[in-house]
């Protein structure tokens, strides 16, 4: 079974993604962080992240996987060193470079083959598993969101500035050339501005029928 799950930044799709796995033992695959580790390794290599081709031979050159619920990069387990100011500055950039999508996408499909899996990301619903049997789109607004990443201490930005690189990364996700973020139909629409994380998964549970 595939649960799919699509959202902003900051929208709790990771919090909810990863509850959900856990308590139904499913795997958990956040596509971001598959993103974000190939950002790390184009940056550890001295490879701009938006260098297209540069970029992508990093990409495919890269042994990304799973360790239980963490990602592991070349062996090592980079699960902590995914959402650095850095990595953020580079991600959305590198994420809408289409071959590099169509790695992810494949690797993403490979992970979950023949599994349990709860998969979050930008274009999970429409793109990478369209037919999935359960599909939401978690959404709160710029406010909630920009509070929320201020609150989880990662970052050493200000909160107008979380408020405006959060912005920034929804013009990118929305006019991505292929992957967009973006409402399906026939998707469970939920707007988490004011919802506490229980009460998120209650209302998604409800949909659920395992």
């Amino acid at each position: 079974m595939v649960i799919a799950i699509d959202g902003p930044a900051g929208s709790g799709k990771s919090t909810i993604a990863r509850l959900l796995a856990e308590r139904l033992g499913f795997i958990y695959i956040n596509s971001g962080n598959l993103y974000r580790a190939i950002t790390l390794r184009c940056l550890r290599k001295h490879i701009s992240p938006i260098d297209p081709e540069k970029a992508l031979a990093c990409a495919r050159e890269a042994v990304i996987d799973y360790q239980g619920q963490q990602v592991s990069l070349d062996g090592e387990v980079v699960e902590d060193l995914l959402h650095s100011d850095e990595i953020d500055a580079w991600v959305a950039q590198l994420s809408a470079i289409v071959p590099i999508r169509h790695v992810v996408n494949d690797l993403i499909r490979k992970i979950a083959q023949g599994k349990n899996v709860v998969v979050e990301g930008r274009d999970i619903t429409t793109v990478v598993f369209p037919d999935a049997e359960y599909r939401f789109f978690l959404d709160a607004s710029p406010k909630s969101r920009a509070r929320r990443r201020f609150m989880q201490g990662v970052s050493k930005l200000s909160l107008e500035e979380i408020a405006e690189g959060i912005r920034k990364r929804d013009e990118i996700d929305r006019n991505k050339a292929e992957g967009s973020l973006k409402i399906a139909d026939g998707v469970v629409y939920l707007d988490t501005s004011d919802l506490t994380i229980e009460q998120v998964y209650d209302r998604l549970i409800e949909k659920i029928q395992l």
